[in-house]
């Protein structure tokens, strides 16, 4: 069984178009806000005998919270482009991420949602702003702006001590490799999948990595 977790983007089903039903459940977190809920919904999902979680960016923050606080035990973890910035902290393209990030909460706590997207859109899906895509876009910005940041939550990269883990980047932003380091440095492993930036998942390989990693 694979349980799938969203990040801040799309939710749901529509997470993962590649990905096959088959003994798999999407869950859906935008039916809940704080931290602590989704926690809460990941751990409901995992079964006691174990599945292979699969997280991506924010979605795998839930994740490691519920797996360090032994409420879900999953048999494996599959993380794309995780954005646990916890476990990097120091290093010097996770800092200035959050300092980034923070500038744009910043504007949109002001009420000025375009300019935080000018700032949003190409640092976290790593292409430039076009204002002929706002109005396309502006869901996705309120939406990302209303999500608590995905640091803050006390993780460590030997959160994942005892559960096989393969994290996957699409080697095109450096926040996450240093995130990836972080994490191979504890023992996971790390694969790229180049050409699709912020969703490796949508690499044509991403299903044979899956079914190839011995779970």
């Amino acid at each position: 069984m694979r349980v799938f977790v969203h990040g801040a983007g799309r939710s749901g089903r529509e997470a993962w178009p590649r990905q096959s039903d088959d003994d798999a459940v999407f869950l859906d977190l935008t039916t809940v806000s704080t931290m602590e809920e989704k926690v809460d919904v990941v751990a409901a999902a995992v079964p006691s005998q174990g599945c292979t979680v699969v997280a991506h960016s924010a979605g795998a923050v839930p994740v490691l919270l519920a797996v360090k606080a032994g409420a879900a035990m999953p048999h494996a973890l599959v993380l794309l482009e995780p954005a646990l910035y916890d476990v990097a902290r120091g290093a010097a393209p996770v800092e200035a991420h959050i300092a980034t990030m923070s500038t744009a909460r910043e504007r949109a706590a002001q009420g000025d949602l375009l300019g935080f997207w000018t700032i949003v859109r190409p640092l976290m899906f790593g292409g430039p702003f076009d204002v002929d895509q706002w109005p396309a876009e502006r869901a996705t910005a309120e939406h990302i702006a209303a999500v608590e940041p995905p640091w803050g939550h006390g993780l460590a990269a030997s959160d994942i001590d005892g559960t096989p883990t393969v994290v996957v980047t699409g080697a095109w932003n450096e926040e996450y490799e240093a995130i990836a380091a972080a994490l191979a440095w504890r023992g996971a492993r790390h694969a790229q999948m180049p050409g699709h930036g912020h969703r490796p998942q949508d690499h044509p390989d991403f299903g044979q990595l899956l079914d190839g990693w011995m779970f």
